[in-house]
């Protein structure tokens, strides 16, 4: 009876702890946690980035048609392009001025791209133009 119960005793205490198996399964979910987590923080840099562009982009808008506003032009019809850098990002702003039915009144639009891709616009903003006398 003593050498059964002793055979007990070391198979309960070489059952305590892992198997090599399972700490590999183990780091298998760990690793793709990891790779998981990285690709969600690369991706929200990437995103945080745009951002910031198109944010910029809309400052280098709006600064052009406050410009307008406030000095009282009455901007040519046409469109003309002109760098609007923002910070120490540079953008290329395009503005078009149509004509809208009553003559007193302009459209001005002011599109911005990035330089390196002009197929990319980053912001569009519109306004109306009195023409001041």
């Amino acid at each position: 009876m003593a050498t059964s119960s002793s055979n007990l005793i070391r198979r309960t205490q070489a059952q305590f702890g892992f198997t090599l198996l399972e700490v590999l399964v183990a780091l298998v979910i760990v690793g793709t946690v990891l790779g998981a987590s990285l690709r969600a923080v690369a991706s929200l840099a990437q995103n945080s980035s745009g951002l910031r562009a198109t944010m910029m982009a809309n400052w280098s808008a709006e600064n052009r048609l406050a410009q307008i506003r406030l000095g009282h032009e009455w901007p040519e019809l046409g469109e003309r392009s002109f760098p609007c850098p923002q910070g120490e990002l540079a953008l290329l702003c395009e503005e078009h001025v149509i004509g809208t039915p009553n003559p007193s009144f302009r459209r001005v639009e002011v599109l911005v791209f990035e330089p390196s891709n002009l197929q990319r616009r980053l912001a569009k903003l519109t306004q109306v133009v009195p023409n001041a006398p």
